[in-house]
């Protein structure tokens, strides 16, 4: 009996079981497929090369808060403050670069490291006191909305043309050096996969080479190689777009290749469990949180770059406006739980795409400001339902 036991084939995972694990993105995709194929119906300029560019530039920002904010989701928490961190360390930096003629190469880079290390406090507040972390963070978020209107001049705002810093939305990689960062960010996802492949096999799961290797690689070489044709028919890669993929790279490899990104997803399936497996649950708590106000900070470089300036609009205005709120749907949306330790890198870039496309879409028909807010909330209620409806008939209940 042991040997019959020993050489059963693993049980295969039903369709709805995948849908909750590997295939979780899949829903985003088809629904994102299909409102590119509604847009395309209701504009002839929506595929075009130079509308996709402007689609893609304008979901960066919404983007890098997004993948920030997965961060904190994912240890079951929330922050409401990245959207004033973002505003007040782009006032900030602008300031010293204005006001006291610091370079932009001193003043961006103490910006995040500001950032970081305001999220860092919020979260050793919620840990030292035991006080929930949207309170927290809300209380926070609203303190920085009034530092941001301090540091603001009589003017409410700072004219960065001229400063260097427009620098990072105006430049884009055109020709032979977008096809080399293809092939750079290709590579450097391959590495990532069979890194991952290996640790799996070496733990003695049996792996697919075609499903965990040939099919993710030939699918984002497509994808990547179809955007560098696209991107390349206008005016190349900006800047910004690959400053968000770099991040994507980075975030993916810290949550597939390292203690800490596991570490993330225990603290987020259950707290206590991973308290008593020795690890230190405030520490990671910190550590998300600091990299959700980092990020949060160089998404405010490039919305100040790309608006060529700072003001009382930076950061969403106070309460951080909609930048708030479709950053933290972008992340559900791309699938990442409110409820802790699920979610997946790519998560950011495809609830940053749906929020884009819907923004880009409805702004080309000529609709009002006030229906792309409907839309937008409707589309954060549905994505969760679906989620939860899947996992109701799967039984594979996370919350």
């Amino acid at each position: 009996m042991a040997s019959i036991s020993a050489n059963a084939a693993p049980k295969q995972r039903t369709f709805g079981e995948l849908l909750t694990s590997d295939l979780r993105a899949l829903p985003v995709v088809i629904a994102l497929i299909a409102l590119w194929i509604f847009f395309a119906f209701q504009s002839n300029v929506f595929l075009t090369p130079r509308n996709l560019s402007n689609l893609l530039l304008q979901s960066t920002v919404v983007g890098m808060m997004a993948l920030g904010l997965m961060f904190v989701l994912l240890v079951k928490e929330i922050d409401l403050s990245v959207a004033a961190i973002h505003g007040v360390t782009a006032v900030l930096s602008a300031k010293l670069i204005v006001d006291f003629g610091v370079s932009p190469w001193i003043s961006l880079p103490a910006s995040i490291l500001i950032g970081a290390a305001i999220g860092s406090c919020s979260a050793r507040w919620v840990n030292w006191v035991g006080v929930p972390s949207f309170v927290v963070t809300l209380g926070l978020g609203l303190a920085l909305n009034g530092i941001q209107l301090l540091l603001l001049p009589a003017t409410a705002r700072y004219g960065l043309m001229g400063t260097g810093v427009e620098l990072i939305a105006q430049t884009t990689i055109s020709g032979i050096y977008a096809w080399l960062a293809w092939a750079l960010g290709i590579g450097a996802l391959g590495i990532l996969i069979l890194s991952g492949v290996r640790r799996r096999r070496n733990a003695g799961l049996e792996v697919s080479t075609n499903n965990a290797v040939v099919i993710p690689l030939f699918g984002a070489g497509l994808v990547g190689a179809v955007a560098v044709v696209v991107l390349n028919a206008n005016q190349g890669i900006p800047l910004p777009v690959l400053i968000f993929a770099v991040l994507l790279g980075l975030g993916g490899y810290i949550l597939n290749e390292t203690q800490f990104g596991l570490y993330l997803y225990a603290v987020g399936n259950n707290d206590e469990a991973a308290r008593r497996a020795g690890i230190k649950v405030p520490l990671i708590r910190m550590a998300a949180f600091a990299i959700a106000g980092g990020v949060a900070a160089i998404a405010g470089i490039v919305a100040s770059s790309r608006t060529l300036g700072v003001g009382v609009f930076s950061g969403g205005g106070v309460g951080g406006g909609t930048l708030l709120l479709e950053s933290i749907a972008a992340a559900v949306i791309g699938g990442v739980s409110l409820f802790g330790g699920r979610g997946a890198i790519h998560a950011a870039l495809l609830g940053a795409l749906v929020i884009g496309t819907v923004q880009n879409g409805l702004n080309l028909m000529g609709v009002d400001n006030e229906v792309r807010l409907i839309v937008t909330g409707l589309l954060l209620v549905l994505a969760v339902s679906i989620d939860k409806i899947i996992e109701k008939l799967t039984g594979q209940q996370t919350f």
